[in-house]
C-alpha cells in the first residue's frame, strides 16, 4: 500500500520548512518530484539530495506562487517533463503576524496573496493538467489556525487565510470530484522547522504546549508524513473534501 512509484508529485514551498520535509517523504515513497520555490539555489541543493537518496527524479523550478506568470509557466515546464501531475502539494506560505486593529492593508493584503490565492492560483494551473490524465491528488497545507482562534499570536490575517485554505479544498473536492480528482487539507499544529525550533524551544512556548498541547510538545520532522502519504496515494481515492488536523490534539479541547 501506499507506493508512490511512476507518480509525479509537485511540491511548492519546497525550499525549507514542511515542504521541504514533505518532498523528501514523498521521494521515500517512489514519487518523482517537480519542486517549486523562489530559492532556486536551494531547490538544487534538495534535487541532489533526493536523487542521490530516493532514486527517483527532481526537477527545481524558481516560482513565486503569487505570480501568475510564474506558475503558468511552471505548469508548462512540468507537463513538457513529465507528461502528467499526478499529486499538487500546495505547502508555499508566508504571514504578516499582527492582530485586527494594528494590521496594515499592506499586511493583510500580502498574507491573504501568499497564503489563500495562491492556493487558488496553483490548483487552478495543475488541476487543468490532471483533468486530462483524470486522476489527480490535491493536497493543501492549511493550519489548525484555520480552525480556531487563538489568545497567543495575534496573526488575524494568517487565520483568516487558512480558513479560506480549509473551504476552498471543501469547494474543490466537490467541484472535481467527477474528474477522478481529490482535494485534501492537512492542518498542522505547531511543527519543528529551521524557522520555528528557536521559539519553540523556549520556556515560555514550553509552558504554553503542556496548558494547550493535550500531547504537551510540538511536532517533529517527519510526523506529517503518514497523513500526506495517506492523502496522496491510490487507495485514498474515495476521500476527498476531508480536513486532517495534525496537532497533537489541539483542536480537539
Amino acid at each position: 500500500m501506499f507506493d508512490l512509484h511512476n507518480r509525479v508529485a509537485v511540491v511548492s514551498g519546497a525550499s525549507s520548512g514542511l515542504g521541504r520535509q514533505m518532498a523528501r517523504a514523498l521521494a521515500a515513497q517512489g514519487a518523482n518530484l517537480a519542486i517549486l520555490a523562489r530559492r532556486f539555489e536551494r531547490l538544487e541543493a534538495l534535487k541532489s539530495e533526493i536523487e542521490e537518496k530516493y532514486n527517483v527524479k527532481v526537477l527545481p523550478i524558481k516560482c513565486d506562487v503569487t505570480n501568475s506568470e510564474d506558475i503558468e509557466n511552471a505548469a508548462r515546464a512540468v507537463e513538457k517533463e513529465y507528461k502528467k501531475v499526478d499529486i499538487l502539494l500546495n505547502c508555499a506560505g508566508s504571514s504578516k503576524d499582527k492582530g485586527v486593529t494594528a494590521m496594515a492593508d499592506d499586511e493583510w493584503d500580502f498574507t491573504i496573496s501568499t497564503d489563500l490565492t495562491s492556493v487558488f492560483k496553483m490548483t487552478r494551473a495543475f488541476a487543468k493538467i490532471m483533468q486530462k490524465n483524470h486522476y489527480g491528488r490535491i493536497i493543501n497545507i492549511a493550519s489548525m489556525y484555520g480552525l480556531v482562534g487563538n489568545t497567543k499570536i495575534p496573526t488575524v490575517a494568517y487565520h483568516a487565510s487558512k480558513g479560506g485554505v480549509v473551504n476552498f479544498t471543501r469547494a474543490v473536492a466537490a467541484e472535481l470530484a467527477t474528474d477522478g480528482i481529490t482535494c485534501n487539507a492537512i492542518c498542522p499544529g505547531y511543527f519543528e522547522t529551521e524557522l520555528t525550533k528557536a521559539v519553540l524551544d523556549t520556556d515560555d512556548f514550553q509552558n504554553f504546549a503542556k496548558q494547550m498541547v493535550p500531547m504537551q510538545r510540538y511536532g517533529k520532522e517527519g510526523e506529517l508524513d503518514a497523513a500526506l502519504i495517506f492523502l496522496a496515494s491510490d487507495e485514498a481515492r474515495y476521500v476527498t473534501g476531508v480536513i486532517l488536523p495534525v496537532d497533537g490534539g489541539y483542536t480537539a479541547i
